[in-house]
């Protein structure tokens, strides 16, 4: 299977335009490791005429609107399933789901205008949820598409001016989504260019930017932060995750097997919610890991357009060579039979904790004796996105869930979506700041207006 891929194009000011800046990395086709291209980047006399643009808008994006952009987008899922499959290695079986999320977060934030969101009145005070301003949107590339989608979705129904900019090794799928909202957004309201972390820099540092919304490394979360603190601006971040599995005494060794290599394998271990960590009991340790490969070297790994592929190659070249000087020297055993040619990476177990996000198919082992011991080591790294706990006696598994310092800890379950759509996705620690989700994000973008006749509250000093 072979996708067309759309040609690179910025959308500044209403018009679509070449980037004009090549970067010195270059475009690959994951599956095979070939050069397409080189990246590149919209240039910064491009970037300030955006954010010119940004500063002058205005306008209300109505349900009506959202609800059109979503229509649209459900025309074009399977496009953007392709162009994100073969950008980020990812299997087309897995970028298909995601594509829920593209249209669906249009028609959420829809819902949520018509449900009310933005007035909160309190008692005959009026309390107006105002758009903050202008807003940049900065994704990574492991679910470019999505995670811009819910990002811009929200803003623009906070009533934002957005600014996307797309990572410059995932930028095909994003053409399409800001094809699609340009189609119904007034110009000015959206705008989408293209570059690397200097382009992410020039936007970050400009003071009419009013609201940032990242998602993204530890790294990239400080800088964004290091920008916005002195202009007191709110940040949403989203950062990494080493995320620990709590695999319990009493734990099914088959739940356990496939929450692990589930965990390890989604998104080709690339994403923050992956697993980084298994803890689980001595006595188990060697079954375990057994159990695991058992189900590891049953998948199928292959070119990502493929759909009887279940483990696909990692994004580019230069994240292969990453991940394996961030393993080697380890004692380590990798699972499953991966082409020799392209970006692939066999899943990997290593001997001993893993301390810092890999973010691909490997995880540490590390054994505990105690239940106490297994809590101490899975609270025991500064980061705190997401957990996981294995039991059989879920009650108790809930117990232990409730000491993780994490923001979402899951009790049995593997998913890559949330436990439930209305619950947020708050980060602890190094993992981020703030919380996204289906409300979360909406309410970041906006800030609080409250409206009323003095009343039955006043103290009067005179």
């Amino acid at each position: 299977m072979s996708v067309d891929l759309p040609d690179i194009l910025e959308f500044i000011d209403g018009g679509w335009d070449k980037p004009a800046l090549e970067l010195a990395v270059a475009l690959e086709d994951p599956a095979t490791g070939t050069t397409i291209a080189p990246a590149v980047a919209t240039s910064p006399e491009r970037l300030e005429r955006a954010l010119a643009v940004a500063h002058n808008a205005s306008g209300t994006i109505g349900p009506d609107t959202l609800e059109a952009v979503a229509d649209t987008l459900e025309e074009r899922l399977e496009r953007i399933a392709m162009l994100d499959a073969f950008a980020t290695g990812v299997p087309l079986r897995q970028t298909r789901l995601l594509g829920v999320i593209v249209a669906g977060s249009f028609r959420l934030a829809a819902a949520q205008i018509r449900g009310g969101a933005l007035r909160e009145d309190r008692d005959g005070v009026e309390v107006h949820r105002l758009p903050l301003g202008p807003a940049l949107c900065l994704v990574p590339w492991n679910a470019p598409t999505p995670m811009a989608a819910h990002k811009v979705a929200n803003a623009l129904a906070a009533g934002c001016p957005v600014i996307l900019k797309v990572s410059e090794l995932a930028p095909y799928g994003s053409i399409v989504l800001a094809e699609a909202i340009a189609e119904h957004v007034p110009p000015g309201m959206f705008q989408l260019v293209h570059g690397d972390a200097r382009t992410g820099a020039q936007l970050v540092a400009d003071p009419r930017i009013k609201a940032v919304s990242f998602t993204g490394g530890v790294a990239g979360g400080r800088a964004v932060a290091t920008e916005s603190a002195p202009l007191f601006r709110p940040c949403q971040l989203e950062l990494g995750g080493n995320n620990p599995l709590v695999v319990l005494p009493d734990a099914d060794l088959d739940t356990a097997a496939r929450m692990a290599a589930e965990l390890l394998t989604t998104l080709n271990g690339q994403w923050c919610r992956a697993l980084g960590r298994l803890i689980v009991p001595a006595a188990l340790a060697d079954e375990l890991r057994e159990a695991i490969g058992v189900r590891l070297e049953s998948l199928c790994a292959g070119e990502p357009l493929n759909t009887e592929t279940d483990l696909g190659p990692l994004v580019h070249s230069r994240h292969v060579a990453t991940i394996r000087h961030a393993i080697q020297g380890r004692a380590a055993r990798s699972f499953g039979d991966v082409p020799a040619h392209g970006n692939f990476l066999a899943p990997t177990l290593l001997d001993g904790d893993s301390t810092e996000e890999i973010f691909g198919p490997v995880a540490g082992v590390v054994t505990y004796e105690q239940v106490e011991d297994a809590v101490q080591l899975a609270n025991a790294l500064p980061y705190g996105l997401e957990a996981y706990v294995c039991g059989s006696d879920t009650e108790f598994a809930r117990t232990v869930a409730r000491r993780i310092r994490a923001g979402e800890v899951k009790v049995n379950g593997s998913s890559i979506m949330s436990l439930d759509l209305m619950t947020p996705r708050p980060a602890w620690g190094i993992s981020g700041v703030g919380e996204e989700g289906t409300a979360e994000t909406l309410r970041f973008f906006t800030g609080a207006r409250v409206v009323g006749v003095e009343g039955r509250f006043a103290l009067h000093t005179s």
